[in-house]
C-alpha cells in the first residue's frame, strides 16, 4: 500500500511561489518557518517495535518522552549555537527550535517496557509487544 500526502492546496502554493520567484520575492526555507521535524525510521520486530529518530545537535536532557491514551510523544529543543558575529555566513539552514512527534501506538505495544537510548545523534526507542492471547479451541462432546 503506498501513502500519499493528501495537498488541496498543492496547485494554489506552487502558484504563489512561481509568482514569488518571477517578481523576485526572498526565498522561505523550513528554517525560516520554525518547523522542525526530525526523521524517524520505524521498524517492526517479532517482539518489538524500534524507532530511530534522527536528533543531531540535541542533548538527550532536552527531550520528552510520554505515552497517554495509546499515543507517544516525543518532544524536544536544539538550542542554536552562540555566535558572537554573524559576519562571513551567507546561509544558515541548520533548525534550531522545538520539536514534536505523534505517533499512534497498536493496541500489541506495551508502554510500560518502553526504553529509550540516545548514541551519536540518534534517539532509539524500544516499544516491546505484549504477550499476545491466543484463542484455545474448546472440543464439544456428545452427550
Amino acid at each position: 500500500m503506498t501513502v500519499v500526502r493528501y495537498e488541496p492546496w498543492a496547485l494554489v502554493s506552487q502558484l504563489q511561489k512561481d509568482i514569488d520567484r518571477l517578481f523576485g520575492a526572498p526565498q522561505t526555507t523550513a528554517a525560516d518557518s520554525g518547523a522542525w521535524l526530525p526523521p524517524v525510521d520505524i521498524h517492526e520486530e517479532d517482539q518489538q517495535f524500534l524507532l530511530h529518530i534522527d536528533l543531531p545537535g540535541v542533548d538527550p536532557k532536552d527531550v520528552e518522552i510520554t505515552t497517554e491514551k495509546g499515543v507517544l510523544t516525543i518532544r524536544g529543543r536544539r538550542e542554536e549555537a552562540r555566535r558572537e558575529s554573524r559576519e562571513g555566513y551567507r546561509r544558515i539552514e541548520r533548525i534550531t527550535g522545538e520539536f514534536q512527534r505523534r505517533f499512534s501506538l497498536p493496541e500489541s505495544a506495551d508502554v510500560k517496557g518502553i526504553r529509550a537510548r540516545a548514541i551519536n545523534g540518534v534517539l532509539e526507542l524500544s516499544i516491546p509487544k505484549q504477550a499476545q492471547v491466543q484463542p484455545h479451541r474448546i472440543t464439544v462432546e456428545a452427550a
